[in-house]
């Protein structure tokens, strides 16, 4: 491939098998998503790595998505980026919220996604990820989890907060909501390290040591120094709902479909309907349009730069190509 135009994916599916906490669609979400990248978007299956945590047997993934190898696959893809290339990272599986850890601003919230191990991936970790890439690379996240909107810190928000309420009354499907509450976050990192204590960072840094969040590694001064740089343009987050809602993980009672994430399904509805390219904010108003039809209660949302929101999904900006 010519040099400064790969295309490079990291796709990850927690499905938390055998746990309170297990879903049934997200696996499948990102193998679809596989397909299609390499069908519609000229990916190469090498440039591809897939993390899942489903039983180890022909066609799984042979790394665990902890947050350790999740943020290794992350950094590998960005460390070999040069100006011109197309990132995408897709994440089906739990989100959660955690409390600022400013003081004085004891209403934030973060938002993080939740890898199988609880190592929590942060929306600064994901800001730290984009800030390495060269000028003109192309990083895209579809995230198909809980509280997902503003999962890139400081990115800008281009397709936001909807006070529209639908519920899903598909009666064929069981929906669970893809998120796990903080309390019960710590609750199981209290079980780990034996600790007596609600912060969170005190539990990861302990368990996880330098494989935790970069938000729970810097001290305090150095968290503001590094929040207060200018962001760069390069990321595109498609986030599955608001920072406050939750996304659908759906398993059909009735029929032997395949269980599915809403989102992630909403997204492969779009680009099988819609043959030709597609900016980012097409894609995210007709998925938006899709859950809505299902009634589904969830608002996906979109996070970038002006030039990215009318940018082609997953194509530079001014790229004269067709899908």
């Amino acid at each position: 491939m010519e040099k400064g135009k790969q295309r490079r994916a990291v796709l990850v599916g927690c499905n938390y098998p055998n746990t309170k906490n297990e879903l049934h669609g997200c696996i499948n979400d990102v193998v679809a998503m596989k397909e299609v990248l390499i069908k519609r978007f000229g990916f190469e299956p090498s440039g591809i790595e897939l993390l899942t945590d489903d039983a180890p047997g022909p066609g799984s993934s042979l790394v665990m998505p902890t947050g350790a190898n999740i943020k290794a696959a992350l950094k590998r893809m960005v460390d070999g980026a040069e100006a011109g290339d197309v990132l995408f990272f897709h994440y089906s599986g739990h989100g959660t919220r955690i409390p600022s850890m400013k003081p004085g601003r004891p209403f934030r919230q973060d938002e993080a996604i939740v890898p199988t191990d609880f190592n929590l991936i942060t929306d600064l970790d994901f800001r730290q990820l984009v800030n390495c890439l060269p000028k003109g690379t192309s990083f895209t996240i579809l995230s198909d989890s809980c509280h997902s909107g503003g999962l890139i810190d400081k990115e800008k928000e281009q397709i936001g907060p909807s006070s529209s309420i639908i519920e899903n009354n598909d009666k064929n499907c069981f929906s669970n909501p893809k998120t796990i509450p903080f309390q019960s976050i710590i609750e199981y990192l209290s079980s780990l390290t034996s600790i007596n204590t609600s912060d969170i960072g005190t539990h990861l840094l302990e368990f996880f040591g330098a494989d935790a969040s970069i938000r729970f590694q810097l001290p305090l001064h150095e968290l503001e120094l590094f929040e207060s740089l200018k962001p760069h343009d390069e990321g595109i987050l498609l986030s599955g709902c608001q920072a406050n809602e939750t996304s659908a993980d759906m398993n059909p009672v009735e029929g032997g479909g395949k269980a599915y994430g809403a989102f992630s399904d909403a997204v492969q509805r779009v680009l099988k309907e819609n043959s030709g390219p597609l900016s980012n904010r097409q894609v995210v108003m007709m998925a938006r349009k899709v859950l809505e039809e299902k009634r589904f209660h969830q608002h996906p949302c979109l996070y970038c730069s002006d030039d990215n929101a009318e940018a082609k999904l997953l194509w530079q900006p001014n790229e004269d190509q067709s899908c």
